[in-house]
Parts: C-alpha cells; structure tokens; sequence
C-alpha cells in the first residue's frame, strides 16, 4: 500500500476555525478539561478486572482518579447517547433516537458542554470524533458535527481508512460501519486514524501551554468501532488459543422476551470466527489504550495535568456473544455499561461502584470548573463521589431504545418492552447474577420488587410504543468489501 504522507495529512485534516460567534465572557479561571472518548468501548479494560485485555495508560488513569464500576448511557447507540452526554438532556427531551437526526434540528437553542465553555472563556477544540460521525465512511470529515460547540475543529483520517478489500469480514450482508470484520494492518501507530488524533492532541496541547490559554479539548478516538483495524502488535497481544469462543446461552435465554434480541444467534458466527473478531476486538481496545497514554503523557510532561480535569469514557458498550448477541443497542450490561474514569485536581481517587448515567456528566464537570451550569439539566453532579467514592449514592441509572426501557439500582437491572412491558419484561439480580443469565421477571415472588422498580422507571422515561413482533436486525444482500479466509468459514 501506498503510504499517506504526512504533510498532506495533515493539510487535510487542520479545519477551519469554526465561524459562530458567541458572547463575550470574562476569561476563565477554573481548571482545563480534556475528554478523552472511545468509541463503542465495553468494560474489557485491565483496570475493570478483565482478564486477557491489555490496557496499561488508561489502568494508570484510573489510579490516579475515580473509577465508576457501574456507568451507564443513556441510548446504546453512537448519535442518541453522545447528543445526552454533551447536552445533558435525555434522549426523550432532545427526541434523539436514530443515527440521522441532529439534535440542533430538534432542540435548535440547547446549550452544549463546550459550548458553555466557549461562553465563559475556554478556547473548545475537537480532535476526532465526539459528536456522531459514520465509522468508517465519514471518517475525515465533521462528520455530524455542531459547529457552534467549537473555536477550532481537526478531522484526522489515516491508512485504516483504506483498503476496504483486505478486510476479513464475516457478516458482508451488514454494511461496512457493522460488519463484523478486522484487519491486521500494517505501519506504525501514527498512520492510523487514532495514531493522528493523538497527533494533534499532543500539538493543541503544546499550544495551550505556550499560550496559557484555559481549554476545554474533546479528543475523540474512532476505535475500538468496527471494522477492528490496528498494527499487527497488537494483535500479537493475543494468542487466538487464549480467546474462548461465547457460550451457548440457549438454556438460560428460554424465558427471555424476543425483543430483547437484534439478530440471530451469534450472527452467523463459528466459533472461531467470533473467536477472531474478539481478538480484533481486543487488538483495537490496546490500539486505543497506546494513543491514550501518548496524550497523557504529553498533559503530564507539559505540567498541565495538576490543573486539568480529564475524563475518560466511551459511547456505549458492546456485545461480544453474550446472551448470544453481538453489537449493540440491546439492554443487556454488556451493551448500557461502559467504561467511565474522572481524575480532577484535587479530588479523591479510588472506586465508585455505585450506578451513574451520562448525563451526570454535564453538571458534573461544570461543577469541578467552577462554571455556572444551565438550569433543567436532567442528571447530577457526581461531586460529592469524586471527593469520596463510598458516598452513599440512592440514585438509579435509566437507559433506553427505540423499543425498550430499563433502570439499572445497585442491585437490579429491570427492563421492559413496549408500553408497560407489553412486549416482555426482564429482571436480573446482580447481587446473584451479575451476567444476567436467569430473568426473574416471570416469578411472583418478584413481583412487589417489578413493582417499585417500573414505578421509577415510568417517572423518569416515556413507555416505549408496542412492538408486537420480535425485533431482528434484517440480513441484507453483501453490503461490505472484505472476503473469508477459507481456513476461517
């Protein structure tokens, strides 16, 4: 292949400053704020107990901040949950439940995260994806992006973007941005996409220092979403005969509700080849978790760590075979539950474990930088666990789709179908079941605990509209490039 050169890379990607006025402000005094997002990132880091992935810089994060074991969005999907996060509003408040529909669309004079930060003094810069954008299509553009949330905004693209062909892809009746594909790739970390985002990260960071300017700097990595693409090293981390291939979940999902599901038992998949697209899956998390450590490194050497809050977190989770299923937008832990680490100056370091949601991101971060935050934000700050994560936390945590609802407590995860449950309902102890393996929701003796749970859950989301039918992803003619090893069908 022929390799990008770099000065072209980067004339490419260095974007215009955004063109949107804002109003004038007072220059900010508060600390900086780097978010560092992934993108459709499970719980399979080192510092959340997995046994297999290697995640060392984002391990080190976690020590020196706060954890949160049971972080949850608010929409497993990339479009509805990144525009709660960055508004602080539920997807039902913004009417956000799709890929396609911008949120300035339906909630034009919402004031987002970095925008507010513009408004008192911080200079907002994007590297990468932090809005939606289409992996890999749009990758090199803004993607759907919200100008007015930006002073300046950089768009990275790198080899991964290429040779769609050498993909190996298991699932070519799913469009490229789903397919379950990887490539082991050549070159070094800096050719790659994420390579380039911290790339320019480290350069904004160095303007920064050098000009003194207090920031607000999103820095969006585009893995580990599919297709899985990294250098071979990184999948030399994992032996393919370390990865077991999902367990056979058809005993215990028996009494699970149809629309709980999106696709077909483990799509398709051999073992085998779910035992390769895990290991692509893995390969990408080290990928990311090296350009991760790149940045910090750079915030820690420049002395620009002591007054800067960073926040590390992803989109979503994703499902790997559990409960039979791959991707996401499901209410199975695997899909709602994601990695989440703040380390503030100042502030505690250790574990939370209580449930948290992504729009507690919004107060609390405003909160930690001393900026007066919009009035009918819909979650709270989570300051007082960053001063001491055992903090008694009485709070749920709500996640939804197009179809169906759920509240996650410190020891329940309940969810329900259509309007009240009428297409199935879901209940998991997580004290006894942390793997959601027996739905409780058909045993009476459960049935004072639906009780409360569903009045809490009604309070706090809209019922969802009956489905009537089971919800299945629909398998289309070969939508996707790549091709099938023959030793892999």
């Amino acid at each position: 292949m022929k390799p990008l050169h770099p000065l072209a890379l980067v004339c490419v990607v260095a974007s215009c400053l955004s063109a949107v006025a804002q109003p004038a402000a007072p220059a900010a005094r508060g600390p900086n704020v780097l978010l560092i997002m992934s993108d459709d990132l499970n719980n399979n880091l080192g510092t959340y107990g997995h046994p297999l992935v290697k995640s060392p810089n984002i391990d080190r994060l976690a020590q020196r901040g706060v954890r949160f074991d049971h972080a949850y969005c608010q929409f497993p999907l990339c479009n509805p949950s990144r525009a709660s996060m960055l508004t602080g509003l539920r997807p039902d408040q913004i009417k956000i439940y799709d890929l396609d529909t911008h949120f300035r669309s339906t909630t034009p004079d919402v004031v987002t995260l970095p925008q507010l930060f513009r408004r008192h003094g911080y200079e907002a810069v994007r590297i990468g994806k932090i809005y939606h954008y289409g992996v890999p299509s749009e990758i090199g553009s803004p993607g759907s992006d919200d100008p007015i949330s930006w002073d300046k905004t950089v768009n990275p693209f790198g080899r991964d973007t290429e040779n769609k062909d050498r993909l190996i892809n298991f699932t070519p009746q799913v469009p490229i941005g789903g397919a379950l594909a990887y490539r082991i790739d050549d070159g070094p970390d800096e050719e790659q996409t994420d390579g380039w985002v911290a790339t320019m990260a480290i350069r904004e960071l160095a303007r920064f220092k050098a000009s003194g300017q207090p920031f607000f700097l999103g820095v969006g990595f585009y893995r580990p979403h599919l297709p899985f693409v990294a250098p071979k090293k990184y999948f030399d981390l994992y032996p393919l005969d370390a990865i077991p291939a999902p367990a056979d979940p058809t005993e215990s999902l028996r009494n699970v509700p149809a629309p709980a599901f999106g696709t077909p038992l483990f799509a398709g998949l051999t073992p085998k080849q779910q035992r390769l697209i895990i290991r692509g899956y893995y390969a990408a998390i080290s990928f990311v978790d090296a350009q991760v450590g790149r940045v910090l490194e750079e915030l820690e050497r420049l002395g620009l760590a002591d007054n800067t809050i960073v926040v590390f977190v992803s989109d979503h989770g994703f499902l790997l075979g559990e409960h039979g299923q791959w991707w996401k937008q499901r209410l199975f832990e695997e899909s709602i539950r994601t990695p989440l680490i703040i380390a503030a100056p100042g502030r505690a370091h250790g574990a939370a474990v209580h449930p948290v949601e992504f729009v507690d991101l919004y107060p609390t971060i405003t909160e930690l930088a001393h900026v007066p935050a919009p009035a009918g934000l819909a979650g709270r700050s989570l300051v007082p666990l960053l001063t001491r994560p055992d903090t008694p936390w009485p709070h749920a945590a709500f996640s939804q789709t197009s179809t169906g609802t759920a509240i996650r407590t410190d020891r329940w995860a309940y969810h329900e179908w259509g309007a009240a449950g009428a297409d199935g309902k879901e209940l998991y102890d997580h004290v006894n079941d942390p793997a959601e393996q027996h739905n409780l929701a058909g045993d009476p003796a459960y049935a004072s605990v639906i009780a409360e749970l569903a009045e809490q859950l009604h309070a706090a989301l809209q019922p969802r509209p009956a489905l009537g039918r089971p919800e299945r992803r629909p398998w289309f003619p070969k939508r996707s490039p790549g091709y099938i090893p023959d030793e892999d069908r």
